[in-house]
């Protein structure tokens, strides 16, 4: 058996190399106990900061270090796209590079895949966490799985091992717009959920600001239904029962009082109400056409500038007559 962990990064090099030490430590000692190869693949995710140089260090002295840098940044889902297709292992274990996902968790992860699962998650308590982040949170999943068609639960996210089945199902999902806590869900397969504690940063900052998080949030609700364009056919056929009814109390009014100065606020209100349902309506409808636009342009998901990795270097890296090497394309 090999077991690959996929570490995707961004502006972690300050921090790397002390999660790098404590998950070598677990690995040596539980590939020994429960016998089994082992890989790390680093993806760099066009840090700015010097994670790439931090990454090549360790692959000086230790075979098992892979690392993958792409021309930019592409973004985690990239990321972990990046290391599910280069991955050679049996299974695959997705972590984040600061620590938050505790490396100690690996053997029981390891011990459920043996027995037979193809997705063992890691699912954190939200001790520690501000009060206003936990409720935010849980609203948010209250929403979410209101409106998507399939189930996530809070505390679940990227940490989790992966059989080869299970990889391979992932990576026929080729759509461009990825929202990898969905697509985990959608494949299925036997599933055992462990908890853990929920852990500090090692050092540094979150890369994700309110502004990702929500449109993190929107691509969470859009990518796997059409729910939202649903509910404005349910809103326009409202507003349309609404405006009858007005209509017919209006003209009723009429008969019975005769016609009277009409209200200034009831026009003034209809109008507004009306307006910010059609501007919701459209903007509703200009996602989902950005999504179709994204995904026709069949653009790739992500660039490698450089990689050790040779599978990489031998399908896409290609020498031009000068010398010099092309960047990878998937």
């Amino acid at each position: 058996m090999k077991l690959t962990v996929v570490i995707p990064s961004y502006n972690e090099g300050n921090d790397i190399k002390f999660a790098y030490e404590k998950l070598v430590d677990v690995l040596k000692r539980c590939s020994i106990k429960q016998i089994y190869d082992y890989e790390i693949i680093f993806i760099d995710d066009g840090s700015n900061d010097n994670t790439l140089s931090v990454i090549k260090q360790f692959q000086v002295f230790d075979k098992n270090v892979k690392y993958i840098s792409f021309t930019r940044n592409f973004g985690k889902e990239a990321g972990i796209l990046a290391g599910l297709t280069y991955s050679s292992g049996d299974a695959v274990i997705l972590m984040d590079a600061d620590l938050q996902h505790p490396p100690q968790l690996i053997p029981k992860m390891v011990d459920y895949y043996l027995r037979g699962y193809d997705q063992v998650i890691a699912k954190r308590n939200r001790i520690g966490d501000s009060k206003s982040k936990t409720f935010l949170s849980k609203l948010y999943y209250k929403i979410v799985n209101h409106f998507i068609d399939v189930k996530l639960e809070d505390g679940i996210g990227d940490f989790r091992l992966l059989s080869q089945r299970s990889v391979k199902a992932l990576l026929s999902m080729g759509e461009y717009n990825r929202f990898s806590k969905g697509m985990f869900c959608w494949i299925g397969f036997n599933q055992k959920v462990i908890k853990y504690e929920n852990q500090r940063r090692v050092g540094g900052t979150s890369k994700w600001n309110f502004r990702k998080l929500v449109q993190y949030g929107i691509d969470g609700i859009l990518s796997f239904n059409n729910k939202p364009l649903r509910s404005t056919i349910y809103i326009g056929f409202l507003m349309m029962i609404l405006g009858i009814i007005y209509l017919i109390y209006s003209l009723t009014r009429i008969l019975i009082i005769g016609i009277d100065v009409p209200g200034y606020f009831t026009i003034i209100s209809a109008i507004l109400i009306m307006a910010g349902v059609q501007i919701l309506a459209i903007g509703i409808i200009g996602e989902y056409i950005g999504r179709i636009y994204y995904e026709v342009k069949m653009r790739p998901h992500f660039l490698i500038q450089e990689s050790n990795i040779e599978k990489v270097r031998e399908e896409y890296f290609m020498e031009d007559k000068y010398g010099k090497q092309d960047n990878a394309i998937f």
